[in-house]
């Protein structure tokens, strides 16, 4: 009986031995589970019993599955014409989504590990490894073999490398939408930020928790979903190869969705996840990290700090053949699918030497480390992120924005020649922190100077669109006035939350939880869209925008709410034509929108 094998008195057979047993009783209970499976449109979770060789059906329900198992069940029951692709949609979830793509640890070893401290869950997925502090140590360890996480205060474009080797992230500061947290969401890596409990030395490699000591290449184990970490190695359920399974959804999702879904991505590797995941193209290409690397960081601090001009141009020109390169292996893999490139978004003061590359750079300059070190203190603000960025960095160094653009037309030129014309790259320049119309008028002035000289140069012309990202309050307020001057705009809803909250988008996690559990605010606004005030911008800019042209000008949104379930509802009701998000929340944004397509349509 049931209870002998819940109680563990008998181990049971494998279902299949029935029909060697009792054939006849097993032709009736396989027609009787199809006929339940068609009747209730659903894989059934059946209770049966055989007496004296009649059998009895005690009980059916629909059946649990994981989101591997979903999936399979609503393709296969869409193939078997049980049900339509539409009802195939909206039996699964976003959650199902990521699910299938990021790896969990195993629910009993969960059960027997007590967390020690538990952030915020920035991006999801489960991971073990040892403990380092810096960037390089982390990558000199991957190196030597060892699954490595980085523990940092907090991250910076400096800490790329080494972000990009470790199994998992963790920071003691920062909220959703900091550095750590956005660029690990865009490598599909585990992360865990704003861990304020969390007390590191990063010049000791010691981190105290609590009672607990954690030294560089102590083995913890970190819960990107949850926002847990753990002391010692938890054994993972990775996910398997789905594909093939998870391509058939999405492109089920295509034939109904109402806007497009793109990916935040400039690596061959974010871009090559971001095609496998359905995406159309490249919303957001950021250009910062571009400028990290042996060589790279190099001839970027030559040209920031070098007080002589031919060693600046000289260093310009290095930066360019670099860049052009990026460039070119990004429209590579896009092809006909758009990427819009974003230029230098970041302040200088991100790239400068510091510690013992100080001296070092003194030595390649030929100046003395008192003249460096007061070049550096010159580049220092008290709030960089209000500061001398974006736009305003190339009204004062206009050179920067033209050395990137002439390199981004020029790969786009000499790879649609590459392609036979098969494929003629269309690349979109997008100009960040635009507020003023006069910013976005002086600079694509120049831009289109630099555009011009290069089809004379090439001797060859091609499509090419110029745009901004709205992510000051002004710029949403006056974007009839800027909207008139580009192709396209696209809402970095970030900065724009940062902007309008006065909420810094790192420090949020020392307070953000403390507002959600006194019901001050919702939710965090940096995850979910605020749609009170952040939302309103957002809604009057798109209308101002439109208004104040003829041409069609494409919407979008890059900002991390673009990959949020939540805030698309919103977004499609507000005409916005794309969202763009990190290439592993591409599948549960399709999903999404094809949800929120089928339930218009009714």
């Amino acid at each position: 009986q049931g209870e002998d094998v819940v109680a563990g008195i008998r181990t049971p057979q494998d279902i299949s031995q029935l029909a060697e047993l009792m054939p006849e009783t097993y032709a009736q209970f396989i027609s009787l589970a199809e006929m339940l499976e068609k009747h209730y449109r659903d894989m059934q979770d059946i209770e049966f019993t055989i007496e004296d060789g009649q059998l009895f059906m005690l009980q059916t329900r629909n059946g649990k599955r994981t989101a591997r198992a979903a999936i399979e069940i609503a393709i296969a029951m869409v193939d078997e014409g049980v049900i339509t692709k539409e009802e195939a949609l909206n039996r699964l979830t976003p959650q199902m989504m990521d699910q299938l793509l990021h790896p969990t640890f195993v629910e009993t070893e969960l059960k027997e590990n007590k967390a020690i401290i538990q952030g915020l869950p920035a991006s999801p997925g489960s991971a073990s490894g040892k403990v380092y502090f810096t960037a390089e140590d982390a990558k000199r360890a991957n190196e030597a073999g060892e699954k490595t996480i980085l523990l940092r205060k907090e991250t910076s474009p400096e800490d790329i490398e080494g972000m990009a080797v470790s199994e998992a992230v963790v920071t003691s500061h920062g909220g959703m939408t900091s550095h750590a947290a956005v660029v690990a969401r865009g490598m599909g890596s585990c992360c865990v930020v704003g861990c304020e409990q969390l007390i590191i030395d990063e010049k000791q490699k010691i981190a105290r928790v609590k009672d607990s000591i954690i030294e560089e290449g102590t083995v913890i184990s970190v819960d990107g979903t949850t926002g847990k970490i753990y002391l010692g190695h938890i054994e993972k359920d990775n996910p398997t190869d789905e594909s093939s399974a998870l391509g058939k959804i999405i492109s089920w999702c295509k034939e109904v969705a109402t806007i497009r879904v793109k990916a935040n991505a400039e690596t061959a590797t974010e871009i090559t996840a971001a095609f496998q995941f359905g995406a159309e193209g490249m919303g957001l290409v950021r250009t910062e990290h571009m400028f990290f690397g042996e060589n790279r960081i190099v001839e970027m601090r030559k040209m920031i700090l070098s007080p002589d001009a031919k060693e600046k141009r000289a260093a310009l020109e290095s930066l360019k053949a670099f860049q052009k390169e990026d460039f070119k292996t990004i429209f590579r893999l896009a092809k006909e699918q758009h990427a819009t490139i974003r230029l230098l978004d970041p302040p200088l003061h991100e790239f400068i030497p510091t510690g013992n590359e100080v001296s070092k750079m003194a030595a390649i300059l030929h100046i003395s480390i008192a003249e460096i070190q007061q070049r550096i203190a010159s580049l220092e603000e008290n709030n960089p992120m209000l500061g001398h960025r974006g736009c305003r960095l190339a009204i004062t160094n206009p050179e920067i924005y033209e050395m990137q653009v002439a390199a981004i037309m020029e790969a786009a030129i000499e790879v649609t020649e590459e392609l036979g014309g098969s494929v003629v790259i269309e690349p979109e320049i997008m100009i960040p922190l635009v507020s003023l119309e006069a910013e976005i008028v002086f600079l694509k002035e120049r831009l289109l100077n630099v555009i011009k000289a290069v089809f004379t140069e090439k001797g060859k012309e091609i499509p090419y669109q110029i745009g901004t990202m709205l992510e000051t309050p002004r710029a949403c307020l006056t974007a009839g006035s800027i909207g008139k001057h580009v192709d396209f705009i696209s809402f970095g809803t970030n900065d724009l939350t940062q902007l309008t909250y006065g909420f810094s988008r790192d420090d949020i996690g020392k307070f953000v939880g403390d507002y959600e559990r006194e019901k001050i605010i919702e939710s965090d606004p940096f995850q979910h869209l605020d749609e009170e005030g952040v939302g309103e911008l957002v809604t009057y800019a798109i209308e101002r925008a439109k208004d104040a042209t003829d041409k069609p000008l494409s919407i979008g949104i890059c900002g991390e709410v673009g990959g949020d379930p939540a805030s698309i509802a919103f977004l499609i009701d507000k005409g916005v034509h794309y969202v763009s998000c990190s290439p592993y929340r591409v599948p549960a944004a399709w999903l999404t929108i094809a949800q929120l397509s089928l339930k218009n349509q009714i």
